[in-house]
């Protein structure tokens, strides 16, 4: 008896994670994936970018050091799954 009972609770305990994943937000699985994305890609280096979402609309905002980089952002942003669009407010340095 105690050892299906340990069997019922660690099935359970093993889907507690998953259901957790499929409740979250999904603007916010968006804004994790965009900010990886966007720091892993060398042309932006976008770990210091600002990256907000609402109901899949990501604004960035931010410097960035060349119209290449600020273009690149914004390619890679629309290809995560669940963005609908995106507000490019990235900014050029010395411009």
């Amino acid at each position: 008896m105690a050892l299906r009972v340990l069997s019922v609770f660690l099935i359970f305990a093993s889907a507690v994670p998953l259901l957790a994943q499929s409740n979250a937000n999904p603007d916010d699985k968006i804004y994790d994936l965009v900010r990886q994305k966007l720091a892993n890609d060398p042309d932006v280096k976008g770990g210091g970018l600002d990256v907000s979402v609402k109901n899949g609309v990501v604004t960035l905002k931010g410097v960035v050091h060349d119209e290449h980089a600020k273009e690149k952002a914004e390619k890679i942003t629309k290809k995560v799954k669940g963005v609908t669009s995106v507000d490019n407010q990235l900014k050029i340095f010395g411009s």
